[in-house]
Formats: structure tokens, C-alpha cells, sequence
């Protein structure tokens, strides 16, 4: 016999009971759920229990109970398959939806037992009623809601509203966030999550202040540099290992993430090509100096662990992320290769932009390159200070081969274009170290890697180790010969592929490789160079390369090298001049003058490597002066034709350098202000929108510029740019007029 609507939704409100009940580990958060439905439940209970004695259910009475066995069932199978590798928002936003309906049906269903009742069997189906009216829940997605809001609205929510989000969905710890990252990352094509795109924003804040009051920054007043730090600990790191994608991580701290059952990097969230983890020896070195010099001891990274998984992590079910068939095989050549993307990537978040064999520029993203380009004190697009910003190097061609493989779908916009499109220097501003990188509709956006082709074919790691080793021995022979050789071999080999550079590095090529910096052969001095350039791309390498004491003889290289030399030595600046005490040491060691004789008289592809690593030396202000000094603003003017195809780099420079009163007056001596305004009027995006900031701060500071700039007829190409231009553009230009007017009301 078929069971009637009554059984089954007794039958269900049982089955949901005994599910409660049970012993099965579960988190806070399922509890939670779980005491809200079964109050509910217990309201309805006794009611139930008098239809079989009072009345015979009619059609609409049947109809709600169906409603809420369904809504109880649903409950049940999706607490049942929920997993801790899930999303806790988007399970938030499913269960309260279902609380919300078993709530309504309980009342709609009591409603309608009330109205066929005898008078005087109604009291305690009213009393019920009176209950369920009374019943209030603060449910999670309202706030979730309303913060989601403030943030459209471009308004950050307090930090304790925060705070409590993040208490009341059980996420308390670094990794938690991370989790909920690639969670929420799988859920961003689901058409019945609408609300993806202002999660993925409050996530993000919610673990910024998250990170604000846990993450230690120094100990004992000891600042504590960021590169020696785990993204997943935030501590310092014991036993640093490197995965797939070239992030550092604790080795305790991954090996835990790979055991969960992932199969992506935690911070880039692209898919590991392997699970080997790599020993980083290079940051183990620098980390274990660091302590020793500082009197720190490490902290003990599985007390570390404990403290970041205070919650029973739940076997993750069948529809959850699957393990790796294999298990993780630590520098072992023979672990599954999984089908993904892989990804170039370095330990502090760098982009990068590589030439190919024509000197075309090809992008390749890294750990934060989904950040928004940043804009210095006067609103310059620049890029981020230290090592956690998002910057471009001109590799050499070397490095081409397998960069320009790497094809970002979207980027965070350059602060300026040349001609052909490609990006001077998109920066970031300085964030926390474990800061997720979040996909946005609009500016913030992840790029998708290509891995080279080669990946699975080339040798494995022993070997590649073996070779370096044997070729580290032929640098050191008095062989000129033999040194050349070597040098072109670990050039080729630098090229491939991260795990190449790592063993590079790891086995100790880079000192080697600065002394041939001052070799009498060129060749010898041009292939050690560039070896330093692709080595370089991992940000590892740009610490100990800085280390060993290469920034000298690059200058030298500058000076005295071949053409591609010279090119490859102003890139390798350029990319150690992305870790910020690299600027001050760059411009302090003489640099700035043989990178401005390069930008004059050097090939074309020497001047817009010179003109890109004094755009980033023009971030720290005491290298404004020394690059105006060195003649760099006639070069730069003259780099403004567009003939020369390098306008909005040579603009992105002057608009740095316009912030210092000798930059203004070179700029004005030099005859820029007609260029300025030209490209105001006829450039690029980003080339009015720095063309505008170099304006504004020529005209506020100097009433002869500023007439200048009236004469030359930026007015017109300005209120176009204040109506059409940028965001940054817009504000530089409506800045600017209404200075215009303001003097005109002065003068009237």
C-alpha cells in the first residue's frame, strides 16, 4: 500500500532526527543547521501525531505536507553530502534557503490542520502556530548580503562585521580561507549561484582582516621579510618546499593540502602539473642566516598544522575534489602526472613579459597576478613595492621560447601601452602575504597558463641536476673555451622551465655566473648575463642573485658589454628592481647613468629595456633626481614621437619624473608639454591617462607651465578626456580644469 502524505513526512521527520543524532563527526557549522531544523520539527511533531485521531487530511493539507517532506528531505541529503573541501557560503545560502522553507511550510501546514479541527481539539495546534510565528533565526547570508553591498557600493564593511561573518561560517584560520577559495572558484559557472561575484569579493576582505590580526610581522621588533614566510602558515618556514606551479610552501603545511585531496596551488589555484616537492635550499639558507643572525628560533610547523585545522576536517564524499590516484612522492620522478595546466610561477607574485625571437612582448602571469595595477601618492600606475607586487621584465629571447607560450586571456590593465599594445608595467599595491587572488568580472582577473609542451619529455630532475653540477665545474675552468660553453649551456637550460631554474640555482650556478659578468669575452659575458636574466624570473632567484653581489657587475655588463648584453643586463635590473630594497641599491650603485645612455643610443629593443627599469627605479623618489640629472628627460621627449613606437613608456616615466621640481623643469626645457598634451588628445588609455598626471603637476606647481599648457590648447582634449577617459584619467582631468578655472576666477 502507498504510504500516505502524513507517513512519509513522519517518516522523514524520523529519518532526519536519527540523522541528527547520530555520532558521525561533523563541523559547527552542520550543527548549527541541524538544531535550527529539528526546533522546528519538535513544533510540528505533536501536531502531526493528533491528524491521525481528528481529522482526514483533504487535498490542500496534503499538498503542504509533500511541501515539507520535501524541504525536510532535501535538508537532510544536503547536510548528508555536504563535505569540509566544499564551499561553507554557498552551503550557508542552499540550507537557510530549505530552513526558510520547512519554517513556512510548518506554519502554512498548521494553518491549514487548524481550519479543519473541531473548535475545541484547536489548542494545541494554535499553540504550535503561536510558536512557529515566533521562531527567528540570524541567518549568515543576510549579512553575507549586506557586506556583499557595500562592497558594489565601493564601500568597505567595518572589520567586526567581518570578523563575525567569518565566525559564523566556521572559518577561522588561513588554510580554512584557502579552502573556501577553490571551493568557491569550482562554483563561478553555476548558473544558480548568482552571488558568486560579490562572495568572491567579501571572501576576499573577510580574509585581508583575517590576516591583519593574526599574521606576526616581526618578532622581538625584528621584522620578519616576507619571501621567508609560508602563504599558508604566515610563519616562517622550517622546511620550505616548491610545488609544480613555483610556489613556496611549508613542506607540513602542503603535504597537508595534497593529503586533503587537492589538486591545485593554494594561491595561484591553477592545477599542480605534479605533487613532487621540490627543497627549496635557497630560502632554507637565507631563512636559516636570517634566524641566526636575529637570535630566532623556528616554530615548530606541526604545532603550526594543529593550530590552523582546529576543526574535524570530514572525508570528502564522492562529488567532492578526488585524491590523486597516486599518492604524493616527494622528489620522486614517478609521480602521476596530472592533466592540467601548468603554470610559471615565482615565490612573490611577479609578472612577467617576455620577448620572443622577433622582440615582441609576450605576458606571462604569476603568484599575484591577478592584482589591480597600483598607483603611486600621485596616482601614476605603477608598479607594487617589494616582492609581493605585480611587475613586467623583458626577458631575453631565451626565456621567449617558452614564455610566449604562456597566453594570458586577462590582465590587469598597464599603466602604459606602447603602440603595439604590450605594457610597460602593471604594479599592485603592497597586500598581505597569503592574499587570495580573487577572479573579478572587471579588472581583477586570472590568467590562464599554457604549460610547455616539453614538460612531460624532458629528463628528470636527477639528471638535469647532474648536468648543472658538471657545468658549474666548467665555469670555474681557465678555459675561455669551456667558460663560454658552459655559460650558453645553463643559458639554454635556464630557459625551459621553472624546475630548471630552481635546480640552477639550488646547486649554486649563480655566483659563478657573476663572475663571468666581468669577463674579457663577450660572448662568455653575454651568455652568463642572460643565464642571470631567465634565472631571474623566479623570484627566488632575483634574492639570491641580489645576494651575491650581481648588481655591480650588471652595471659593468651596462657599460662595457655587446648590444644584447647591455639589453639583457638593463632586464635583469629591471627584474631584481621589483624587491624594493633592490631600487635604493640599483640607483645608489651607479646604475641610472648607463640605463639613460641606453635609452639614447641603444638598439630598439635596448631602449624599452632601459626605459622599463627606469620606470621602476622612478618609483623610489630618490632615483627621480638622479635619472633627470643623468639627461634621461631629453631622451624621453624625444621617445614620444610615434615613430619611435615607445610613447607610453617614455610618458609613464616623465609622469614619475614630473613629481620632483627638476623633472618639471626639465620636462618644460626639453619641450614635452606640446608632446603631453598631444598625447592627451591622441594617445592611448593609459598614455592620457599619464599624460594628464604629468600636466597636472607641471601646471599646479608653475603658473608659466601651467599658460604654456593653455596655449598649446589642452583644454578641448581635456573635457573629452574628464567625459571618456579611465577612471584615474577622468579624476587627473577634471583635476586639472578645475585648477584652469579657479585661476581664471583669481585673475577675474
Amino acid at each position: 500500500m502507498e504510504m500516505s502524505a502524513l507517513d512519509k513526512l513522519q517518516d522523514s521527520i524520523s529519518n532526519f532526527e536519527s540523522f541528527c543524532s547520530s555520532e558521525d563527526a561533523r563541523t559547527e557549522l552542520i550543527d548549527k543547521y541541524c538544531l535550527e531544523i529539528s526546533e522546528i520539527l519538535a513544533i510540528v511533531k505533536p501536531v502531526l501525531d493528533e491528524i491521525h485521531s481528528e481529522i482526514s487530511p483533504d487535498e490542500k493539507l496534503n499538498e503542504h505536507m509533500g511541501m515539507l517532506q520535501a524541504a525536510v528531505s532535501a535538508a537532510r541529503e544536503l547536510i548528508d553530502g555536504w563535505n569540509s573541501l566544499m564551499s561553507k557560503i554557498y552551503f550557508a545560502f542552499q540550507i537557510e534557503s530549505l530552513v526558510e522553507k520547512i519554517h513556512t511550510y510548518s506554519l502554512e501546514m498548521c494553518q491549514a490542520i487548524f481550519l479543519l479541527l473541531p473548535p475545541a481539539a484547536t489548542s494545541n495546534v494554535l499553540l504550535s502556530i503561536e510558536k512557529l510565528e515566533k521562531v527567528e533565526y540570524n541567518h549568515i547570508t543576510n549579512s553575507i548580503k549586506e557586506a556583499s553591498k557595500k562592497l558594489e557600493s565601493k564601500e568597505i564593511p567595518h572589520p567586526e562585521v567581518l570578523e563575525a561573518t567569518s565566525t559564523s561560517l566556521k572559518l577561522s584560520t588561513n588554510l580554512e580561507f584557502f579552502m573556501e577559495a577553490v571551493a568557491l572558484d569550482k562554483l563561478k559557472s553555476r548558473s544558480d549561484f548568482d552571488q558568486i561575484a560579490p562572495v568572491i569579493s567579501l571572501i576576499e576582505q573577510m580574509h585581508e582582516t583575517l590576516i591583519k590580526s593574526t599574521q606576526p610581522h616581526s618578532i622581538r621588533g625584528v621584522p620578519i621579510p616576507a619571501d621567508f614566510c609560508c602563504p599558508l602558515s604566515l610563519n616562517l618556514m622550517s622546511d620550505p618546499v616548491i610545488v609544480s606551479s613555483g610556489q613556496t610552501y611549508e613542506r607540513v603545511f602542503i603535504r597537508k593540502w595534497l593529503d586533503l585531496g587537492y589538486t591545485v596551488c593554494p594561491k595561484t589555484r591553477n592545477t599542480l602539473a605534479h605533487t613532487n616537492l621540490i627543497p627549496n635550499y635557497t630560502v632554507k639558507q637565507l631563512i636559516a642566516n636570517w634566524c641566526e643572525s636575529n637570535d630566532i628560533k623556528l616554530p615548530d610547523p606541526n604545532k603550526l598544522l594543529t593550530q590552523n585545522f582546529p576543526q574535524t576536517l570530514i572525508p570528502p564524499s564522492s562529488n567532492s575534489i578526488p585524491k590523486p590516484n597516486s599518492p604524493m612522492n616527494e622528489n620522486s620522478n614517478n609521480s602521476k602526472m596530472l592533466p592540467a595546466r601548468g603554470m610559471e610561477s615565482n615565490l612573490s607574485g611577479l609578472s612577467i613579459s617576455t620577448r620572443d625571437e622577433n622582440g615582441s612582448i609576450g605576458h606571462g602571469m604569476t603568484n599575484n597576478a591577478a592584482n589591480l595595477a597600483s598607483r603611486n601618492d600621485n596616482g601614476l600606475l605603477e608598479p607594487g613595492s617589494g616582492v609581493n607586487s605585480v611587475s613586467r621584465v623583458s626577458t631575453d629571447s631565451d626565456a621567449s621560447s617558452e614564455a610566449s607560450q604562456e597566453k594570458a586571456t586577462q590582465s590587469a590593465p598597464p599603466p602604459a601601452q606602447t603602440e603595439q599594445g604590450s605594457s610597460m608595467a602593471a604594479g599592485s599595491t603592497t597586500t598581505p602575504r597569503s592574499h587570495i587572488i580573487w577572479p573579478r568580472q572587471s579588472d581583477r582577473l586570472i590568467p590562464r597558463i599554457v604549460p610547455s609542451p616539453s614538460a612531460e619529455s624532458r629528463p628528470d630532475l636527477a639528471e638535469v641536476e647532474t648536468k648543472v653540477r658538471k657545468l658549474i665545474e666548467d665555469l670555474k675552468s681557465d678555459s675561455v673555451d669551456i667558460q663560454r660553453a658552459a655559460a650558453m649551456e645553463l643559458r639554454l637550460l635556464a630557459k625551459h622551465n621553472m624546475e630548471n631554474r630552481i635546480v640552477i640555482a639550488n646547486c649554486g650556478a649563480i655566483a659563478p655566473l657573476v663572475g663571468l659578468l666581468h669577463s674579457a669575452d663577450l660572448g662568455t659575458q653575454e651568455h652568463a648575463v642572460t643565464a642571470l636574466l631567465n634565472l631571474s624570473i623566479n623570484d627566488n632567484n632575483k634574492i639570491a642573485i641580489a645576494s651575491a653581489e650581481a648588481i655591480e657587475p650588471l652595471i659593468h655588463v651596462l657599460q662595457t658589454g655587446n648590444p644584447e648584453a647591455k639589453e639583457n643586463s638593463a632586464a635583469t635590473l629591471f627584474s631584481l628592481s621589483v624587491i624594493e630594497e633592490n631600487k635604493v641599491r640599483i640607483g645608489r650603485s651607479g646604475a641610472i647613468a648607463p640605463l639613460v645612455e641606453l635609452l639614447g643610443n641603444g638598439t630598439q629593443r635596448g631602449k624599452k629595456d632601459a626605459a622599463t627599469a627606469l620606470f621602476n627605479l622612478s618609483i623610489f623618489h630618490e632615483n627621480k633626481a638622479r635619472i633627470v640629472q643623468a639627461g634621461a628627460v631629453r631622451h624621453l621627449v624625444d621617445l614620444m614621437d610615434p615613430a619611435a613606437g615607445m610613447v607610453d613608456k617614455a610618458v609613464a616615466v616623465l609622469a614619475n619624473l614630473a613629481t620632483i621640481p627638476e623633472g618639471r623643469n626639465a620636462i618644460g626645457q626639453n619641450d614635452g608639454i606640446p608632446l603631453l598634451v598631444e598625447v592627451v588628445e591622441l594617445g592611448s588609455a593609459r598614455g592620457k591617462e599619464n599624460a594628464a598626471a604629468a600636466l597636472l603637476h607641471l601646471c599646479t606647481n608653475s603658473n608659466r607651465f601651467c599658460s604654456q599648457v593653455l596655449q598649446e590648447g589642452a583644454v578641448p582634449p581635456l573635457v573629452a578626456l574628464s567625459q571618456s577617459g579611465t577612471p584615474r584619467a577622468k579624476e587627473k582631468a577634471q583635476a586639472l580644469l578645475s585648477y584652469f578655472r579657479n585661476q581664471r576666477q583669481r585673475r577675474g
